[in-house]
């Protein structure tokens, strides 16, 4: 289905968002002609459903995947990736990218460019600017440090990126790509390039992610990394139960001196011990669910092909407007 003459093929997750999708088909069409394979994925949609004709209309060969739910964002790229993977030659590039117009096709080639180098596996996309709210703004900030602080590595991209084939062969074998696309690239140990560009505006309508949602993603960010979470909180809790023990050894030594004012010791002592009891807790529970996060690790293929309630392709014959 995925032709030897198709060089790019374009995932894109839509919901809800018909009319953008549609732009986006006829800029992709415009910029790489017949070269482009379109895999739409409708996470889905009721109202604005994404419908084979707007391929047809845009005069790109691909195929609309409707699922059987709304599944949500990242996991509707890990089911068109797990199509890919199965129906792409080795020799085709693979691009994400949302459908809503903040990911301008006509950067498209510089990824592409930088994934020519042989020392590279992925390419993702690193904004230099950005058309948010100073809210957004501030918490994207917060959110590079703390995912920074908890898991020691960095991230500044998104779901636009490119990939060769081995490469999206790799991530659909990870059980983390449907939580977090931008997460399992980091953990698939991939060699990663990063290709500075700019975030557009939005073809039509408006965004379905609010904040709560953003939050609850920024969260699946860690939970790809929930090990490394886990041991560093861990660190935390005996570092600061360590601290608490010496405070205490601290206070009874100024007691038994006779230093400690009326009524500064009981006070001093009972936050310590508290604190100490609450750390141990913590300590514990985190082991915990570090051996049930590493017990329930599962390396198995995206099953995609239970979510697809539908695949319609556009076919070989088709004529272009």
């Amino acid at each position: 289905m995925i032709e030897a003459t198709h060089t790019v093929v374009v995932v894109t997750p839509v919901y809800e968002d018909a009319e953008a999708s549609s732009r986006l088909f006829r800029e992709l069409a415009a910029e790489f002609g017949d070269g482009v394979f379109m895999v739409a994925v409708d996470d889905g949609s009721i109202r604005q459903p994404v419908e084979i004709d707007s391929l047809r209309a845009a005069g790109v060969r691909g195929v609309v995947l409707k699922l059987r739910r709304n599944v949500g964002h990242q996991r509707a790229i890990a089911i068109g990736l797990g199509y890919v993977a199965d129906h792409q030659r080795p020799d085709q590039r693979v691009v994400v990218m949302d459908s809503d117009g903040e990911d301008l096709p006509a950067t498209i080639q510089n990824l592409l460019a930088a994934l020519d180098s042989p020392q590279t596996d992925v390419v993702v996309a690193r904004r230099r600017s950005r058309v948010e709210t100073f809210r957004f703004k501030a918490f994207y900030v917060l959110y590079k440090r703390l995912f920074g602080l908890l898991t020691g590595r960095a991230i500044s991209f998104g779901n636009f990126m490119a990939l060769k084939s081995h490469a999206v062969r790799r991530l659909v074998a990870m059980q983390e790509l449907s939580i977090h696309v931008a997460g399992a690239v980091l953990a698939s140990r991939l060699r990663m390039a990063t290709c500075p560009l700019d975030r557009g505006p939005r073809y039509a309508g408006q965004s379905k992610m609010n904040f709560v949602g953003l939050t609850l993603h920024g969260f699946k960010g860690l939970m790809v990394f929930a090990e490394d979470v886990l041991v560093r909180v861990g660190i935390a809790c005996a570092l600061i139960a360590a601290l608490s023990v010496a405070g205490s050894m601290l206070a009874i030594g100024l007691k038994l001196a006779g230093f400690s004012t009326p009524g500064w010791f009981s006070i001093a002592l009972g936050i310590l011990v508290l604190m100490l009891m609450q750390t141990g807790a913590l300590a514990l529970m985190t082991l915990m669910l570090t051996g049930v996060v590493r017990g329930g690790t599962v390396t198995s293929r995206i099953g995609y092909q239970d979510f697809i309630e539908e695949a319609i392709a556009t076919e070989p014959g088709d004529p272009h407007p």
